[in-house]
């Protein structure tokens, strides 16, 4: 066995016998987290009826969670740095959990809004942490398949989620959607605290606090003015807050690009490759994070399913992603992200036209069939996206470059569940003029929504066709103080 053999199957052995525990630890956190997102897509309208709400007030009880988890997100690669990241892991999991309990004691729409946003400041760092430590961790030859595995909470939340929140709304309480994250919380301490390795801590600069400052600012007006703007886009509100959201995001920007240890690690789309696939990824997510608010609700509301009905329809959706990102993982090592990234934003388009055709009269398996088939193109593409994304990014700024791409997904949801929304409700007030029916104006509104999503789905598979493999970094093999494995980029 020559040198370069023995290397690749002590990575090989490192991989199988160190990472599983941290897998463990992070994959409970990110279930966690996850499954909040999407327990609130299917009991929004139950919370709506409870509260003595509307749709367009209580969705910011995910616009304002996504914003949040977003506004801290840039912190995770100084926070890592200065305290190391197993210590701000266990204390965000913690905060996230103490954040729910207070959501399932909330008495009105503001408070639940609130604790909601309490909860997203707890639980943002949680992925970029986790991603970057398993980055770390994995032979560079296996990356694929161990981010493949990673998509496990990734599936198996929404696959839990919809159906655990829809036996909540329809047989107990709402406030168990919230209390349940108290036994995972408690749970994902004590794995993280055996098995999460310690990371040195680093000699860091002060915190970028203006760019701190204006994240949240850019972030938050313009997923208003998304919001707004699905009513009027010449509205004053709409207006005023695409001017406020478009000076901050170009303030901060400026401010990023001329920091040396910048919040968000900007510089990183001087990269073509990392460029392309993120846009892509930014399309995919607002296609599917969108549905995922938007068939719910179409299935309680127009198909009049209760909520657990509409938990065990949505079922086999995640459960196809499952079967299929494993095996996107795998397909990513072999012939990369491309081919993989276009079969499964066309299979999403698909589905989403096949959603667009739904009528009071659509059969179930009719509905199924469309869920598992945009289910399965969410798995085929999802990690290999994300990966391609990572290796494009500079090796040794993977704990600064996760931050910034969770960040952006987030940001991404929070346009997708605003602007889709928006649009939504500006369909059916349209069509109520036009035709008149309630009824028959919520089915046209809905079916023009699927179709502007599979528009933004459609979109990304055609730019598929211009990602290529990311060029090989130059590297050298390093081994730490502990003999492990460590790739060393030069730069």
């Amino acid at each position: 066995m020559n040198t370069t053999q023995a290397v690749n199957a002590g990575s090989s052995e490192f991989s199988i016998r160190k990472i599983i525990g941290p897998m463990m630890a992070i994959i409970l956190g990110m279930i966690m987290v996850i499954l909040d997102s999407t327990v609130v897509n299917v009991a929004l309208p139950g919370l709506v009826k409870d509260f003595k709400s509307d749709v367009a007030t209580l969705s910011w009880t995910i616009t304002g969670y996504t914003l949040a988890l977003s506004a801290v997100i840039p912190l995770a690669g100084w926070m890592t740095d200065r305290f190391g990241g197993k210590r701000v892991f266990m204390i965000t999991v913690a905060f996230f959990t103490l954040g729910s309990v207070l959501c399932s004691i909330a008495q009105t729409p503001e408070q639940l809004i609130i604790y909601r946003i309490i909860q997203g400041l707890g639980g943002g760092m949680v992925a970029p942490i986790g991603m970057a430590m398993v980055f770390r961790l994995a032979p560079p030859e296996k990356m694929g398949s161990v981010m493949g595995l990673l998509g496990v909470p990734m599936l198996l939340a929404p696959a839990l989620g919809p159906v655990l929140a829809g036996y909540f709304i329809e047989y107990v309480s709402w406030h168990w959607i919230f209390l349940i994250n108290l036994p995972i919380g408690i749970i994902a301490l004590l794995v993280a605290m055996k098995f999460l390795p310690k990371t040195e801590k680093k000699a860091v600069p002060s915190l970028d606090i203006k760019g701190m400052i204006l994240a949240p600012i850019a972030f938050a007006t313009l997923a208003y003015a998304v919001s707004e703007g699905g009513t009027s886009w010449t509205s004053t509100n709409t207006i005023t807050a695409l001017i406020v959201g478009g000076i901050a995001l170009i303030a901060f920007i400026f401010v990023e690009l001329r920091q040396k240890q910048p919040l968000l690690e900007l510089r990183v789309f001087a990269s073509k490759d990392f460029s392309r696939g993120i846009v892509i990824a930014w399309l995919s997510q607002i296609a599917l994070f969108g549905s995922f608010m938007l068939v719910p609700l179409y299935l309680q509301g127009v198909k009049n399913y209760n909520a657990f009905d509409t938990g065990l329809i949505l079922l086999p959706q995640a459960l196809a992603s499952g079967i299929f990102m494993p095996l996107g993982g795998r397909l990513f090592d072999k012939i990369g992200a491309r081919p993989l990234a276009i079969t499964g934003l066309t299979a999403v388009t698909l589905a989403l036209i096949m959603l667009s055709q739904i009528t009071i009269d659509t059969s179930l398996p009719y509905i199924m069939g469309a869920l598992i088939l945009m289910g399965g193109g969410m798995g085929c593409s999802m990690m290999p996206l994300n990966t391609h994304i990572l290796q494009a990014a500079p090796r040794s700024l993977v704990h600064r470059v996760t931050p910034l791409t969770t960040a952006a997904q987030q940001v991404m949801v929070s346009f997708a569940v605003a602007g889709l929304s928006g649009f939504l409700v500006s369909r059916i007030s349209t069509y109520m003029t036009e035709k008149g029916n309630p009824l028959d104006a919520s089915i046209s509104a809905y079916g023009d929504t699927f179709i502007f999503a599979a528009c933004v789905a459609a979109s990304g598979a055609v730019l598929a066709l211009l990602l290529r493999k990311p060029k090989p970094q130059a590297s050298e093999t390093k081994t730490d103080d502990k003999g492990n494995a460590a790739m060393m980029m030069n730069h």
